[in-house]
């Protein structure tokens, strides 16, 4: 049955209505007819939520805790400046997006997603812009990277053909970095060219992703598979009906459920951490041992081989401190400890909106996939992480979101067209949308979720013909109250 025409919608909706998707909500108004339904003012974005930043702090069990020294000191990692060699912290490149994980996760504090100058001016520009200073003859700016964000690493879909075409039968889908370390001051002798960007982008051979936020992710990790795949298995026959199948991507090596990426292929936060540090700063550590060339490099200089590796290493010679740990760990501790945004109850919109966003938001589908909460089990890093309410606001499974969003980039067992369902808290306080930032207004992002395939075509049609436009804006109230 097709989604798209208005019979099937006003069906649609009749049995979400009935199924209220296992929610004990207040029946909405009768609908009848197959039109659009027409409110006097159109729904509107409000915008990034101004006011008090509410993530980046601590879980709370973690405060005043041995704990708390772990958290303090990967945090203060997070935000450590690399050089290549000769300076406090070492590793950096041959090549590189930028030069700090916490410059790609600013806003709107330490550990979140791509900073924007407009949304968080205390901020700063976009760091990627500011790390090329000193060898910016060696790094001209892609058009694709600006002061105002979003943040961005660049993949190329396929790779070439000598004569600089498209190679139909050689996927690619490795990053490409943005900078190259040659013509720095410690770089030595390395010389080594920036990826063609501009070429590529004009035979359309780039994708994007932007930083996901890491606001609770230790929850995140600690939800057990069993809850994972319990979720997914309820309220079938709904989502049967609207054309919701999402899967897990699983773990290569043991089959766990992988949770954390824009297609959930990474399965914990030190692979997450591990992985981010080789490929996104060029810093080899002990879950990524070997340097990275480009993906179309047939192999790295030896002149650029610059450091002993792994770069980032157990510190064995100190004493038994937080100082102990790599920085992997440290950064996978600081995710971990972090704990989740703190939604408003009044703003934007008041309590009343809010709540009745809440409620439409259930009823038109939206927590199918999105779902609000679930728990996590036992843990041995600290009691917030014990058997607690993780309202993320997704299911943590890959989802067909259709030929719209789909970059063409398979990874575990997500393919092409597929990501993982985005968590939502912290949404409020976020200025760019999508895994690759092409959107920063809710409700050009909400369609463009629709698209041939897209899993969630019915629930985008029931927003934008069921309900009315008061009803979509306080859908957007509440997803801004996140």
């Amino acid at each position: 049955m097709s989604l798209y025409s208005g019979r099937s919608v006003q069906r649609s909706w009749r049995f979400v209505c009935r199924n209220r998707i296992g929610l004990s909500i207040a029946s909405l108004l009768v609908l009848s007819g197959t039109g659009a339904v027409v409110a006097q003012n159109p729904a509107k974005d409000p915008g990034v939520r101004a006011g008090s930043v509410d993530s980046g702090a601590e879980l709370a069990s973690v405060i005043g805790s041995p704990a708390d020294e772990y958290f303090t000191d990967g945090k203060s990692r997070f935000q450590e400046v690399e050089s290549v060699q000769g300076g406090n912290h070492n590793g950096l490149g041959p090549r590189f997006n930028s030069n700090s994980c916490s410059s790609c996760h600013a806003q709107p504090a330490v550990g979140g997603s791509s900073p924007s100058t407009t949304a968080f001016p205390f901020i700063g520009p976009n760091p990627e812009t500011l790390v090329t200073t000193e060898n910016s003859l060696q790094n001209p700016f892609p058009s694709f990277i600006t002061i105002d964000g979003p943040a961005r690493e660049a993949r190329f879909k396929f790779f070439l053909n000598r004569d600089g075409s498209i190679n139909q039968n050689q996927p690619d889908g490795g990053v490409h970095d943005l900078w190259v370390i040659s013509g720095r001051h410690d770089a030595g002798n390395c010389s080594i060219k920036q990826p063609d960007f501009a070429h590529n982008l004009r035979i359309g051979n780039v994708i994007f992703r932007i930083p996901t936020p890491v606001f609770g992710a230790g929850l995140i990790e600690n939800i057990p598979d069993e809850t994972i795949l319990a979720n997914m298995n309820s309220n079938e026959q709904i989502k049967r009906f609207m054309g919701i199948s999402g899967h897990p991507n699983r773990n290569g090596n043991d089959g766990t459920v992988s949770r954390f990426g824009w297609k959930a292929q990474n399965k914990s936060l030190e692979v997450f951490s591990g992985e981010a540090y080789n490929v996104e700063m060029g810093v080899t550590n002990e879950l990524f041992m070997n340097e990275r060339s480009s993906p179309d490099e047939a192999a790295l200089p030896a002149n650029c081989r610059v450091n002993a590796t792994p770069e980032d290493v157990t510190d064995m010679t100190a004493v038994q401190t937080t100082g102990v740990p790599s920085d992997t760990v440290g950064f996978a501790m600081f995710m971990r400890l972090l704990a989740p945004p703190t939604p408003s109850t009044v703003e934007p919109g008041g309590a009343n909106s809010i709540a009745n966003g809440s409620r439409m938001f259930a009823q038109i589908g939206c927590a199918l996939c999105h779902t609000p909460s679930m728990k996590t089990g036992t843990s041995k890093f600290t009691a917030s992480l014990s058997n607690a309410s993780v309202n993320l606001y997704s299911d943590l499974l890959v989802h067909n979101m259709g030929s719209n969003l789909a970059d063409g980039v398979s990874q575990g067992g997500a393919a092409g067209d597929e990501f993982r369902t985005a968590p939502l808290w912290g949404l409020g306080q976020r200025a760019f949308f999508l895994h690759d930032g092409r959107s920063t207004d809710l409700i050009d992002a909400i369609n463009q979720h629709a698209g041939r395939g897209s899993e969630a075509n019915g629930v985008i049609q029931l927003f934008n013909h069921r309900l009315t436009q008061q009803q979509q804006q306080d859908v957007l109230n509440f997803l801004r109250s996140l």
